[in-house]
């Protein structure tokens, strides 16, 4: 008999918000659906006020204006390193990080300081890079008495010594890449999802398992094949991608989306992955299907992604 394709859910936990709100009623949503799912923490301090600086990126007032920024983030955390001091959610938070784990999910570690990775990784040397990811995973031991097994990048933003920190960190797999996307959301190349990274000459031994899908807010507000994507037709727009490539995908979410104002839509995706007859999965339960089979081995790649605004990381062509 056949093994169901896998729907991963990758949940980004960006803020200090979306911490003490929006992850405890992804947590309800998931255990009412039975479903399985990795949460990845930032666990330093909350700097999404100082993102403002993207302002002078192109794309960035495209997308703003396509997703209240404001509405799902909330005004107050857009302070948070300006006007407001940005409070530690690795300390301020122990209890709502903790209760994830008690409800059974899988939990890993997006980041130390969100908008200060993101903003600032690709151009930064060794030192700068390996002691952010030691700070937080010293957090993360903090707070759940255990080492972290797993990483997903803040904003897809990573360099060569933050991938060669996953092998020193003993990480067997991660997520903190994105296949390649068109217009419509769908994946270019059908061969894009788990691989290795090389380095030089050095094969790197954790696994990669890229995002496959679009996020909401790269749809949201987008014409796509004449028709407006909004918060009345997304859910069927992304479930029309599952149903016609049905394979294993990750999907990343993020608490403060789909864990708050978005939670109707999610919930619609959860039921509708159901009936196309995905497991849904956590980052571990991938990782175990596919870490012994052939994976290729990729370069480290940059591009772009249609509704994202700037380079990321993304799943480049394997030698």
């Amino acid at each position: 008999m056949l093994s169901k394709p896998l729907l991963t859910l990758k949940i980004d936990v960006d803020t200090y918000r979306g911490t003490r709100e929006g992850m405890g009623n992804l947590v309800r949503m998931l255990a009412a659906h039975q479903a399985r799912a990795t949460f990845l923490f930032s666990l330093g301090p909350d700097h999404t006020g100082w993102a403002l600086r993207r302002a002078l990126k192109p794309g960035f007032f495209s997308k703003v204006s396509r997703t209240s920024v404001v509405e799902h983030y909330g005004l107050k955390t857009l302070m948070y390193g300006t006007l407001l001091p940005g409070p530690d959610i690795g300390k301020q938070c122990v209890q709502e990080l903790r209760a994830v784990r008690d409800a059974g999910f899988e939990c890993g570690i997006h980041t130390w300081d969100h908008t200060l990775w993101q903003d600032n990784v690709a151009k930064r040397n060794a030192a700068w890079t390996v002691g952010m990811m030691r700070k937080a995973a010293n957090r993360y031991e903090q707070v759940f008495s255990t080492k972290p097994h797993t990483h997903g990048a803040a904003g897809w933003q990573m360099n060569v010594s933050a991938f060669v920190e996953h092998d020193a960190a003993g990480y067997h797999y991660a997520s903190d890449g994105r296949a390649i996307l068109d217009e419509r959301g769908a994946m270019v190349y059908p061969g894009n999802g788990p691989h290795r990274l090389r380095n030089g000459n050095t094969l790197l031994k954790c696994v990669q398992l890229p995002t496959t899908l679009p996020t909401l807010d790269e749809l949201l507000g987008c014409e796509i094949d004449g028709k407006l994507l909004t918060t009345g037709n997304i859910a069927e727009h992304i479930l029309s991608l599952t149903a016609e490539n049905r394979r294993d995908h990750v999907y990343t979410l993020h608490a403060e989306l789909e864990g708050q104002k978005l939670a109707p839509i999610f919930d619609q995706l959860l039921t509708g992955w159901k009936a196309q007859g995905y497991e849904l999965a956590s980052m571990g339960d991938y990782y175990e299907k596919v870490k012994d089979t052939d994976l290729p081995v990729c370069p480290v790649t940059w591009g772009e992604l249609p509704g994202r605004s700037g380079r990321l990381i993304v799943q480049g062509k394997a030698a």
